[in-house]
């Protein structure tokens, strides 16, 4: 068995940390059941934001007539774009194994990992069957995996996660999803502008349910305008026909006392399904228990402020600590870990905030609470909504959408939530005011802005006259 200083699980953002720990001059492992670089790289984020940004410019071609630009779209190599991207992420991740393999300061371990003991790890399959390595500290950051939920038949039909459909060559006829969070909400945009019919089926009200409810129910609506939408109704059964599925789904009362109703529900057809319900940890196939790591009821690894596990010299970071399931929180809590395992003083993790992004069309960004989240809390606040269009750039883009914030009777901001053409860079700006500025509605108001620039949908969405919200009495006029 190896004995070394430090091993981490899993190549994604948890790598950071091995690095650093090797640039101590510590024995360092890493077991990796493959291919190197973590979800984000292969089969997340990476891969499908480079899909959706080829989807992006179709739709802008698409929309010239708007313009009154004369444009057409005479080809379209969707299997030439798909193998492009995957080549692209597979060459970075040989790089990533190249590296490691070649490295006098890392042992790299290729095979699925499992805890035989504390803060010890067998190979169980892969190059390095077999293996045994044991470390003073461990570091869990092994991810997720889909979720497929308990849907009468999925067994005896061939189904898509998002890691298949990420490489398709050819966009199905009539694609079926299954959920209505962001990968539901992304894929459809991608597989729908390259002229798949789609249709989503979420069990929530809404699509984007962790969204602030108006730009959650905004999204929903301009979805419903551009494919079948069945939202509160959840799959129920999907069985096998010619050259495709038939998804039933039944009404669906989400809350601690809901479930599937008796209503009269919907029966949907097409050759390809997508199940995007989800995510869950990878700690089951780790066997963490073995080693002394406590999980919650979902299987997420449970820690503390500082992001040790209940076991002496276990911490774990990213998807499967299940804070946000996002790869720049999980670079976050890489930073905070290595400080902490090769610092001196402990320093708890901040996700004050933590932002996130969907990249479908229109575009939803959000950072800080939500309108619900407040009102749940009884507290006080108020509010601002300014439209795309009410700026000359967002006029200009034909661009429908809104910002609103969201701020305390004192003129701390909140919350920012934005659905519309760059939402991911424009909240950008109210991130680096709660993070590094005063965190107030000056911070923004004050800066100044280039105009006509899209970023005066935030500058106008912080100034003048807010409206206090419902937990307060009244609901009167607030200015900041």
């Amino acid at each position: 068995m190896d004995e070394l200083d430090f091993v981490v699980i899993g190549s994604g953002s948890g790598l950071d940390v091995a690095n650093a720990a090797a640039n101590q001059g510590q024995s360092v492992g890493v077991v990796e059941k493959g291919p190197l670089g973590g979800t984000c790289l292969n089969r997340g984020c990476i891969p499908s934001k480079q899909l959706l940004y080829h989807a992006d410019v179709l739709e802008t071609i698409e929309r010239a007539g708007e313009y009154d630009i004369d444009a057409e779209v005479r080809g379209v190599d969707f299997a030439s774009i798909v193998r492009a991207v995957n080549e692209d992420v597979g060459a970075d991740a040989d790089s990533i194994r190249r590296g490691l393999r070649s490295s006098d300061r890392h042992t790299l371990y290729e095979g699925e990992g499992r805890f035989v003991d504390d803060r010890t790890i067998e190979i169980v399959d892969g190059d390095d069957e077999g293996a045994r390595v044991r470390a003073d500290t461990v570091l869990i950051a092994a991810g997720t995996r889909p979720s497929v939920p308990p849907i009468d038949g999925i067994e005896a039909v061939d189904y898509l996660t998002s890691t298949e459909a990420l490489r398709l060559e050819a966009p199905p006829d009539h694609l079926v999803i299954v959920g209505g969070g962001y990968i539901a909400a992304e894929l459809g945009h991608f597989f729908g502008t390259f002229g798949s019919d789609v249709t989503i089926v979420g069990r929530r009200p809404t699509l984007l349910p962790a969204a602030d409810p108006e730009v959650a129910a905004a999204f929903t609506d301009i979805y419903a305008d551009r494919f079948a939408v069945h939202t509160g109704h959840a799959a129920t059964a999907v069985e096998p026909v010619d050259d495709g599925v038939r998804l039933t789904a039944r009404p669906y009362e989400y809350g601690d006392d809901g479930g599937v109703g008796d209503g009269d529900g919907v029966t949907v057809t097409g050759d390809e399904l997508l199940v995007a319900a989800g995510r869950r940890p990878n700690t089951d196939v780790l066997d963490v228990a073995a080693t002394g790591v406590e999980t919650d009821a979902e299987g997420f690894v449970e820690t503390d402020e500082y992001l040790r596990t209940t076991a002496e010299g276990v911490w774990a970071l990213g998807d499967v600590v299940g804070e946000y399931l996002l790869k720049h929180s999980a670079n976050h809590e890489a930073r905070t870990v290595a400080r902490n395992v090769l610092g001196d003083d402990l320093e708890a993790v901040d996700y004050s905030a933590m932002p996130w992004a969907v990249f479908a069309s229109p575009e939803v960004a959000g950072v800080g609470a939500t309108e619900d989240e407040l009102r749940e809390a009884g507290r006080e606040y108020a509010t601002r909504t300014h439209r795309f269009d009410e700026t000359a750039r967002g006029d200009a883009m034909h661009a429908d959408g809104f910002l609103k914030a969201i701020i305390d009777l004192d003129g701390t901001i909140l919350g920012c939530h934005v659905v519309g053409p760059e939402a991911s860079n424009l909240i950008q700006e109210v991130v680096v005011a709660m993070k590094a500025g005063s965190g107030s509605v000056r911070d923004i108001r004050e800066s100044v802005h280039v105009h006509p620039a899209l970023s005066e949908v935030v500058q106008r969405g912080f100034a003048g006259q807010f409206t206090r919200g419902d937990s307060a009495s009244g609901g009167d006029a607030h200015r900041h």
